[in-house]
């Protein structure tokens, strides 16, 4: 059998995506078969498995993380997701980068900004030859996420962009990506199991039943230092891309309203999302449902980055640059093109097969 080289991955901000990625990486990649998986969407992609996957790079400001070793600094103050899995020595240190737009002014309270030099990105890029750049920095870090997908460039890797800040979904972006032979995916990254999932799977559902959607929202109350930044500098961004990708589950137009509406640091890096529909059903007759999910935020990027890599990977084996629709429309909130859910795993499962 043909043995595939590792996903070399640099991570941009180690905060609870970060750590929870990580503890995952050490949980799953003691799996010998997909039974033993419980939790993962995908053991094998494409002929890679998640212990194909190597951290080689990382990124942050707070000096409580830059300088430290990767296992140490995931499990480092404001960081505050919970602890999945013991993970083994590491020998990728968190290198200092650019402050930018990366810490609003919220953050400011949070984060304790490191007084070291910035670490030169492109070479550190090169030398630990990674391929693809995991963009994790908070919501409203434009500048921030745009100087990093700079870097990428320069150094070479394949850009996959976990914010809503328009990488993906640029055609100027998405130009120089495909300039330079480069796969490019984003933007805005959706959970194993969130709010927007559970919420487009449930109005699919019901479409397919023959029930009839006038209106519908959905609100999500969370904690942590994302929370926390979306309130302050992308509270009406992260609220129109969430609407879109609802409506875009529905094949017809109907009242929908989805997104954050409040910061409450008890709940840590807990989400709590509240859904309520209204709508008809046979002979007109009313039909309204309440729920709610709760979930932490952290662990809830896993298994889709998991997925994301390692099809990033099978783009560049594939040499398919510029932005990816198939991975984008898959994995993401905010893609160039909203498609439908069936039609977005139809597509992913095409281009990986």
């Amino acid at each position: 059998m043909l043995k595939l080289s590792k996903i070399k991955v640099a991570l941009i901000g180690i905060g609870n995506c970060a750590s929870s990625f990580v503890q995952g990486l050490s949980y799953y990649s003691k799996c010998k078969k997909h039974e033993d998986c419980k939790g993962l969407k995908n053991f094998c992609l494409g002929g890679f498995y998640p212990s194909d996957i190597e951290i080689v790079a990382a990124f942050d400001i707070d000096k409580r993380k830059v300088g430290k070793s990767l296992e140490k600094a995931i499990f480092a103050v404001p960081n505050n997701t919970p602890r999945l899995s013991n993970v083994p020595q590491t020998n990728v240190r968190v290198e200092r980068g650019p402050v930018l737009d990366g810490m609003g002014e919220s953050l400011k309270k949070v984060i304790q900004v490191d007084d070291r030099p910035e670490s030169n990105a492109v070479k550190i890029l090169k030398e630990s030859k990674s391929d693809i750049v995991v963009n994790l920095l908070p919501s409203g870090a434009i500048k921030a996420t745009q100087w990093y997908a700079e870097q990428a460039l320069k150094a070479g890797c394949a850009f996959v962009n976990v914010t809503p800040v328009l990488i993906a979904g640029d055609k100027k972006w998405s130009r120089r990506f495909s300039e330079l032979g480069l796969p490019l995916v984003g933007d805005d990254l959706i959970d194993q199991f969130g709010a927007t999932t559970l919420h487009k799977t449930l109005l699919n559902l019901l479409t397919k039943n023959g029930v009839r959607i006038t209106e519908t929202y959905q609100l999500d109350v969370g904690g942590g230092t994302e929370s926390l930044d979306t309130m302050e500098r992308t509270k009406e961004t992260k609220r129109t891309i969430k609407t879109k990708a609802i409506e875009a589950s529905l094949p017809y137009k109907a009242e929908v309203v989805a997104g954050s509406t409040d910061y409450v640091e008890f709940l840590k890096n807990k989400r709590d999302s509240y859904f309520w529909l209204r709508g008809t059903y046979f002979c007109n007759t009313p039909l309204q449902i309440d729920l709610k999910l709760s979930a932490v935020d952290g662990p809830n990027a896993g298994s889709v980055l998991f997925d994301v890599i390692r099809a990033t990977k099978i783009a560049m084996t594939k040499k398919v640059t510029g932005t990816v629709l198939p991975i984008s429309a898959y994995a993401f909130k905010n893609p160039p093109e909203q498609v439908p859910l069936e039609k977005a795993e139809e597509m992913f499962l095409k281009f990986i097969g």
